[in-house]
């Protein structure tokens, strides 16, 4: 009995550990590497637990390996749109100016019924309240209604890579964003970490250069 309660509070640290090193985020926004790594972690405990004749470090130098390479992939990330799109995904129009975008509810095996069941919980009654509904990466469906008269908008540019899709959705085309980039003195969009344009203003965030 010993033996499995010290293996407990050895697995509980180690799973407490993988949470501080992923960052404090919201259950809905955990990214499905998370999810994979702590359903992966999450076995290898139960194993190491139940089993006394398993030496602890058999189980503990694969929870080590996750938890590097969860850090590494969550570098790679925020380095690289594209790594980050593929493990994540994107966001995704299912509602434009009260139509279904069909093509896309198929892509992400939504159903219209998957659509009302949101649309009421946020006490919408119809889909034509809707200006826009997008599903997010993680899950969770933003929606702006009609009666707000709040414009959709969307990153731009996002640590120093070009939102071409958020650009297609917006209507703006890549020579528009690099010409207000010009006029604010930018040439180079890899230098700028944030950028959005809102009610007819332009914002941006530049890169802290490292000291």
């Amino acid at each position: 009995m010993g033996s499995i309660l010290f293996r407990t509070i050895i697995m509980f640290l180690a799973v407490l550990i993988f949470f501080r090193l992923t960052g404090k985020k919201d259950l809905g926004e955990v990214s499905v590497l998370d999810v994979i790594v702590t359903l992966m972690i999450a076995e290898l405990a139960v194993v190491l637990i139940d089993d006394p004749e398993l030496p602890l470090y058999r189980g503990l130098a694969p929870i080590a390996l996750l938890i590097v390479l969860q850090r590494l992939f969550s570098y790679i990330q925020i380095k690289n749109q594209t790594f980050r799109d593929l493990v994540d995904g994107e966001p995704v129009i299912l509602i434009k100016d009260g139509v279904l975008q069909q093509e896309n509810l198929k892509k992400q095996n939504y159903t219209i019924d998957d659509i009302m069941l949101q649309l009421r919980d946020k006490n919408i009654a119809d889909i034509q309240e809707v200006e826009w509904a997008m599903l997010e990466a993680s899950g969770t469906l933003s929606i702006f209604k009609k009666s707000e008269q709040t414009p959709l908008t969307l990153p731009l540019i996002m640590d120093g890579s070009i939102q071409r899709d958020h650009l297609q959705i917006l209507s703006y085309s890549e020579e528009w964003l690099l010409q207000k980039l010009s006029e604010q003195g930018i040439t180079d969009p890899s230098r700028v970490f944030y950028c959005s344009y809102f009610n007819g203003k332009f914002s941006v965030q530049k890169k802290k250069l490292p000291s």
